[in-house]
């Protein structure tokens, strides 16, 4: 069985811990013999705690003999997003700026984990402070797909999307703000959700944005998701967004039997825009299967996905600057490349802007009434497959001002949402989607997720890693210059304005920058104002908590 223990789910390596015929310290060691072997190839690892997770493996095994089973999760272990807080650990939000960050004290989550008796094995790679891209200049090289080596993760959990999917430990927490736990979820091909808005606490976790930030489990099950967040949802007193809400026992609501249950199928998000084509033909075939298993399939509409991304892009890109502003001005060159080009002309939005956004967004919450109504779950694509690392170095700061995602629209209505994997490319690349629920209904999106899973056979296929193997070579690519910068002299004032009022001080390459993202920056402004369209009744949707 040694051989096998790498691929354990979560809930199979629990029913042989609760047994007592699988020792937690032994299949914490298969996992770290694993780790050793692999993980030059795959950077998924930024801080190994092995040590301590050894001890936390025997006081498990201890217990559990001497009858003090705790649960699902007891001996069980996971890994965790370095963003998330262990106390006396360093969290570095894969940052220069943060190397000697050490935590006081558990987050909430870690808090809960050792609760429910897991193990925590080590801090799993992010892009800088979750929100920058694969980056060369920073502490730590970006990870890489278990898929193939040269193919990106997706971010910005990277780190625990590659854990699970290459056998390092069967789950872990990441975040997602836009996008971040399905992302490696859905190019990784594991499965992942992001809760309804406060169920799971953000205290003790480096913030992106506070209107948009959830943390989450990841997984390669749907029903190791549903196991995972069992151990960590639940009312924080201490974080101003927790809900105070039951939690459900969610593997009581995992079925194959989905008669009458009504699934809207959001078919425009990815027939409206380009989709790989293998993944549009996934899609059919997903939703064949969900008709097969007795779901009642209706189309379903939401507004065009750019209404979300600009609403996300002014209140996410507002807030990410006022949390990192003295850092900004006082060491702005501590930050890699790609987040400044991602969040530095956060500043060119004005606080009117961000209050329509937030305006803006209470009404795209109201609409979301109707859909509740009529469907059970909300059906639609991810963006895979992985893309190459070697492709997004450089310029992808850019494109993430322009493209309006198929993620952003889920953590501005707050919804829980699940990624899980519905086929595999031509080039043997995982593809996914997504399925949305009314809020707080993770038991509706777990059972859908679940009935498709075992309908299908996409679980029994796994990366095809080789100890050894070396991944190929990145090449950091040429900074920006102004020199070559076609924009306008009105732009430029109005960036150079910027500078000098925050109080920045800027080299040629990050002013470069700015330059090129800001027409973009302000049309997103402009559309999000919509010429002051907003009655003066209509209030902002701010640090929200959903009703009942």
């Amino acid at each position: 069985m040694n051989q096998d223990l790498h691929f354990l789910t979560i809930a199979d390596a629990a029913a042989l811990i609760s047994q007592r015929k699988l020792s937690p310290l032994e299949y914490l060691n298969a996992l770290i013999t694993r780790i050793e072997s692999l993980e030059p190839q795959l950077n998924a690892v930024v801080r190994p705690l092995f040590d301590s997770a050894r001890a936390e493996a025997s006081a498990a095994e201890r217990d559990i003999a001497a009858g003090n089973y705790r649960g699902p999760l007891h001996g069980i272990p996971i890994g965790l997003k370095d963003i998330i807080d262990v106390a006396g650990v360093i969290t570095t939000g894969h940052s220069r700026v943060c190397m000697d960050n050490v935590a006081g004290a558990d987050a909430d989550v870690t808090a809960r984990l050792r609760a429910a008796g897991a193990v925590l094995p080590g801090k799993l790679a992010t892009h800088e402070f979750a929100s920058g891209g694969p980056s060369l200049d920073l502490p730590w090289p970006p990870a890489r797909n278990p898929w193939n080596t040269a193919h990106f993760t997706g971010g910005s959990s990277s780190g625990s999307g590659a854990a699970i999917a290459a056998g390092f430990m069967p789950g872990a927490l990441g975040s997602d703000t836009g996008g971040s736990i399905r992302i490696p979820a859905a190019l990784c091909g594991v499965a992942g959700i992001k809760p309804t808005y406060g169920l799971v606490s953000r205290r003790g976790v480096l913030p992106n944005c506070y209107t948009f930030d959830h943390v989450g489990p990841l997984a390669w099950t749907v029903e190791d998701c549903a196991i995972l967040l069992q151990g960590i949802a639940g009312h924080d007193p201490l974080d101003p967004a927790s809900a105070a809400r039951p939690i459900p026992d969610y593997r009581q609501s995992l079925t194959p039997d989905l008669r009458g249950v009504r699934v809207g199928v959001l078919r425009h998000f990815w027939e409206e825009s380009s989709i790989d084509a293998d993944l549009a033909t996934a899609m059919e075939a997903a939703i064949e299967t969900l008709r097969q298993l007795g779901a009642v399939i209706e189309e379903a509409r939401m507004r065009p996905r750019q209404a979300y991304a600009d609403v996300k892009m002014v209140i996410s890109k507002s807030e990410i600057a006022s949390i990192h502003e003295r850092d900004m001005i006082e060491r702005l060159d501590d930050f890699g490349a790609d987040f400044v080009g991602r969040n530095l002309a956060g500043f060119l939005f004005s606080g009117a802007d961000y209050m329509h956004a937030q305006r803006e967004r209470r009404i795209l919450l109201a609409e979301m009434r109707a859909l509740y109504a009529r469907h059970d779950v909300l059906l639609t694509a991810t963006a895979s497959p992985a893309p190459t690392i070697a492709s997004l170095l450089g310029g992808q700061y850019l494109q993430k001002w322009k493209n309006a995602d198929l993620y952003s629209p889920f953590n501005v209505t707050g919804s829980p949402t699940l990624v899980l994997c519905n086929g595999f490319s031509q080039q043997g690349l995982p593809l996914a989607m997504q399925i949305v629920g009314r809020p707080f209904d993770e038991a509706g999106v777990f059972r859908v997720g679940h009935a498709y899973e075992k309908a299908t056979g996409w679980r029994s296929r796994r990366p095809p890693l080789v100890a050894g193997a070396t991944a190929s070579e990145l090449i950091a690519p040429a900074p920006k210059s102004t020199q070559s910068m076609d924009v306008s002299a009105e732009v430029k004032q109005q960036v150079d304005a910027m500078i000098a009022r925050v109080g920045l001080r800027v080299n040629d390459a990050q002013r470069a920058m700015l330059y090129e993202v800001a027409p973009t920056v302000l049309a997103v402004a402009k559309r999000v104002r919509g010429a002051n369209s907003h009655d003066r009744y209509d209030e902002p949707a701010g640090t929200f908590r959903f009703e009942g």
